[in-house]
């Protein structure tokens, strides 16, 4: 008699990919937000920019985007000051650096090289 292993959960496997798949594709995000901005901007900013832009798939991640926001900060990609709000506490905010700029087009074509690859391994898949 042959064990049978349980069917594999697809749903959290789908989960798992997407949670690894957005970790470095938010920095990218992020760098590539603030490139545009006219003025630094805060959090929550970001992250409605992020929802309007990203069609839904950056959205719900604005938690994850205060680590990230740091460890940029801490690469001198980024550079924050804490300002004051017109409703509630002081706010920090970002703007990216001249280091943050050249990291964006390098990893911007990282980004084009791997999804072009990607999506000519995917050809034709259902």
């Amino acid at each position: 008699m042959v064990e049978q292993s349980p069917p594999p959960d697809i749903e959290a496997a789908l989960r798992k990919f997407q949670r690894e798949l957005s970790s470095g594709v938010v920095a990218l995000a992020l760098l590539a937000v603030l490139s545009r901005a006219g003025e630094p901007m805060y959090g929550y900013q970001i992250a409605k920019t992020l929802e309007r832009f990203g069609e839904g798939v950056l959205s719900g991640k604005q938690s994850a985007l205060y680590p990230v926001l740091r460890n940029l900060e801490g690469a001198a990609f980024l550079a924050s000051h804490v300002g004051p709000s017109d409703a509630g506490p002081p706010r920090r905010y970002y703007r990216i650096t001249d280091a943050g700029r050249d990291a964006l087009r390098e990893w911007a074509a990282a980004w084009r090289a791997t999804r072009d690859s990607v999506d000519t391994v995917l050809e034709g898949t259902p």
